[in-house]
């Protein structure tokens, strides 16, 4: 299929990669004329304005926008609107607030313009690995898109249908229609808020074994443990794998007392909604709740369990933190 990708970062130049390789026409831009003639290099139509974008395009037209969330994606939207004709589909693939995508669609509806929102996860790696897509929007503009989210995905290779299934559905191949508009960016920003979780539960562990070496323990408790190795040894058979584990494993492989990172964790926004979401619902969220407010404290000190989670960000995503010593 046909489509632009508009904004050409970290994900959306290797999805706009992905989709090249898949045979998909892309027509690639971005606010740098760099990043579109990098991409145009290899197959794209790169586009200097939004307008050449569309342009570029059959109608009717799929425009995907993996630019920031708020403003630029504000700005985006509208711009979009209005360049677009009847029948156009704008999809926001970044990390919106999922009442913003209802409030767009709202909005671009009496115009006929659709509006669909898709929340990714994948990092830096989803060239390669594929991407978690959760789709919100009508099923007609699913079907309309499913070759893109085909390709996009990771596909049923290596992660056998779970038993007892009932059903097989797109689930096993990586991409889900969740809903209606806003249900793809409300599943991505709840899979945030676990991800937070995951994230500093991994941290916690791995800074109580570092600190079994304590002098104020009694020496018959104290380890000189090797985290790297131990973080080897879980990922093989272990019931805490996960990828995440596996990030962490490289990480310290690559610098064990992770002397590059500072351990000023920030926090991309979709973990806040999360737990504001289950304020609203009236839903316990103690464990999501509480690594939020830990990547609060750690721009004030920082410990080895946020040095931890300083690498699991820079090995997922490519997010950085700010130089070390600066403040």
């Amino acid at each position: 299929m046909q489509l632009a990708m508009i904004g050409l970062g970290r994900m959306g130049a290797n999805m706009a990669r992905r989709l090249l390789a898949g045979s998909h026409e892309v027509v690639a831009y971005n606010r740098s004329r760099e990043s579109a003639d990098a991409l145009a290099r290899e197959g794209a139509r790169p586009a200097y304005t939004l307008a050449e974008a569309v342009q570029a395009l059959r109608p009717p037209r799929v425009l995907w926008l993996m630019v920031p969330a708020g403003a630029p994606t504000e700005e985006s939207v509208r711009e979009l609107a209005s360049l677009c004709a009847r029948g156009d589909l704008i999809v926001d693939g970044g990390n919106s607030h999922y009442k913003d995508d209802i409030r767009r669609e709202r909005e671009l509806a009496p115009r006929g313009i659709h509006y669909a929102d898709v929340g990714t996860s994948g990092g830096v790696w989803g060239k390669e690995r594929g991407y978690c897509l959760m789709y919100g929007g009508s099923r007609e503009d699913f079907e309309r898109l499913e070759p893109a989210l085909r390709t996009l995905a990771p596909g049923r290779a290596g992660v056998a249908p779970s038993a007892g299934r009932k059903r097989a559905t797109t689930a096993e191949e990586g991409y889900l229609r969740c809903g209606p508009c806003g249900s793809g960016h409300f599943v991505k920003m709840i899979h945030n808020g676990i991800e937070y979780g995951l994230m500093q539960a991994y941290a916690e562990g791995f800074d109580i074994l570092r600190c079994a070496a304590r002098e104020e323990l009694p020496r018959e408790q104290r380890y000189e443990l090797d985290l790297a190795e131990i973080s080897e040894l879980w990922r093989r058979g272990s019931v805490v794998g996960s990828w995440l584990l596996d990030l962490t494993a490289l990480a310290l492989a690559e610098d064990p007392e992770l002397e590059r990172y500072e351990g000023h964790v920030p926090d991309s926004g979709e973990g806040r909604w999360a737990v504001q979401a289950a304020v609203e619902a009236a839903v316990p969220a103690d464990v999501l709740t509480s690594a939020l407010y830990a990547r609060f404290r750690s721009r004030q000190s920082h410990t080895f369990a946020e040095k931890i989670l300083s690498a699991m960000r820079a090995k997922f995503g490519g997010h950085g933190e700010r130089p070390h010593g600066s403040r």
